[in-house]
């Protein structure tokens, strides 16, 4: 139940949230847009609405929330938030580093906010890069975990391993992977040298098993909704890395993607990432980094049962497959 708080603390929360993003002249529409999405669709309060809130500062804050859990939700949150400003102002750096301190939280995603304030894109964006670095091996599937990775030669008995799948039952996970590289347009993991193969197949069977298309908002829905099953470091990073390729826009951790706007930047997407929050949220596991190759045979209805992976609120909206 993870970015889940308590029906008492709803109220507190997104008044803290609205604190923390009201630098300026106050919050953006899109900052808005999406407090309001956390609101109605994450916690389930359509009645709540932000723009008629008072923002709650850091001192009263800190008197609300007292568990630990409650602090680091805030602070995932918050921080999705803050990277929803454009173009993102010291003022609102300086007012999460505020935030963040009266609670006691911090994470890698804090970290790049705050060298950007201080030191710049340059040291930011290596901070990116060693956080990425650093949760590679953890993000990658774990059957692979002892293979070796070449960025100059292809992975072919990875590929023949993966293009195996075809002859699965339709209707299983391995049919459903190989289904989903062919609708995206996206090469099977091993046929190209590169160093980022075998996060991919983990990556790509979350993205089927979750039903999340592969459009800029999904990204950032689909690392969101990893977060919600489970709020771990490992998770963290994934998130980070979609919210400065597809939201900041301001470095990108795969260079072959190169947004060119604010995903979130559009109801419907504020809509989505609170709804994928919620469906993640209710998962009974994290499937994300299970080992996809033993359960390409399942059927794909089989392996979201197991976890508990209920279906999106609109299956046709564009940003979703194979419901």
């Amino acid at each position: 139940m993870a970015l889940i708080v308590a029906p008492s603390l709803v109220e507190p929360v997104a008044r803290g949230l609205l604190g923390s993003v009201s630098a300026n002249e106050g919050p953006t529409l899109e900052q808005r847009r999406l407090l309001q999405a956390f609101v109605s669709h994450l916690w389930s309060r359509p009645d709540l609405m932000v723009d008629g809130l008072e923002p709650l500062g850091p001192p009263e804050l800190l008197t609300c929330l007292v568990d630990p859990q409650d602090r680091q939700t805030f602070h995932q949150l918050q921080m999705t938030l803050e990277f929803c400003r454009h173009p993102q102002t010291p003022e609102q750096l300086q007012l999460g580093e505020t935030y963040a301190m009266a609670l006691g939280v911090s994470s890698a995603v804090r970290s790049v906010a705050h060298d950007l304030l201080h030191e710049g894109i340059d040291k930011a964006a290596a901070d990116v890069a060693r956080t990425f670095n650093r949760f590679l091996p953890l993000r990658s599937e774990p059957a692979l975990a002892q293979e070796a990775i070449s960025t100059t030669e292809p992975e072919l008995d990875l590929a023949r391993r993966i293009q195996a799948f075809s002859e699965l039952p339709e209707g299983s996970l391995g049919r459903g992977l190989m289904h989903y590289y062919e609708r995206f347009g996206i090469p099977i993991p091993g046929l190209e040298p590169c160093a980022l193969n075998h996060l991919y197949v983990a990556h790509d069977s979350t993205h089927v098993i979750a039903g999340i298309a592969v459009t800029d908002a999904g990204e950032i829905a689909l690392s969101a909704f990893q977060l919600a099953m489970q709020d771990n470091p490992i998770n963290q990073s994934a998130l980070l890395a979609s919210l400065i390729t597809h939201e900041a826009v301001f470095v990108s951790v795969n260079p072959a993607i190169q947004p060119s706007r604010a995903s979130l930047d559009a109801p419907l997407a504020a809509q989505m990432l609170a709804q994928e929050m919620a469906r993640g949220s209710r998962c009974s596991g994290d499937f994300s980094l299970v080992d996809h190759f033993s359960l390409a045979p399942m059927p794909l209805e089989e392996v979201r049962r197991l976890f508990n992976v209920q279906a999106p609120a609109d299956p046709d909206d564009g940003h979703h497959f194979l419901w």
